[in-house]
């Protein structure tokens, strides 16, 4: 049997928190922070298989997590999904621009996220032995 992979939800809104570790909780283990500095603590404490990141959070806003994340050797590689109300075309490219691996826009349809997390699990999780 396989541990679930482990997802950290990194939101400043707990409804938002709330409502996206219930779609998640059943295939995943989900853990949360409340902004990007919080994100990067806990990011070091749970060792994350993928995070999803909101954009727009006090102390340290999502883009500038995400340029953290990837300029640590540790986290380099690791899956980053903005999930943010910032649908605009200029604000996808900002999303990818900072290193995000993927992008999904608020609110959140619970299918195309898990079809997206599914997938980049799939691509980048380590195949555990039997």
């Amino acid at each position: 049997m396989t541990t679930p992979a482990r997802i950290l939800l990194v939101d400043d809104s707990p409804t938002v928190r709330a409502a996206l570790s219930a779609m998640l909780k059943d295939d995943f283990e989900v853990h949360t922070a409340n902004d990007g500095l919080d994100g990067l603590a806990r990011t070091a404490l749970v060792r994350p298989d993928l995070i999803l990141l909101d954009v727009q959070m006090p102390v340290l806003d999502g883009r500038a997590t995400c340029r953290a994340l990837r300029s640590d050797e540790a986290t380099r590689n690791l899956p980053v999904i903005l999930v943010t109300a910032l649908d605009g075309e200029e604000d996808v490219e900002q999303g990818y621009g900072c290193g995000a691996t993927d992008y999904v826009c608020k609110p959140v349809d619970r299918q195309e996220l898990l079809a997206k997390v599914h997938a980049w699990l799939g691509a980048t999780r380590p195949v555990e032995p039997s």
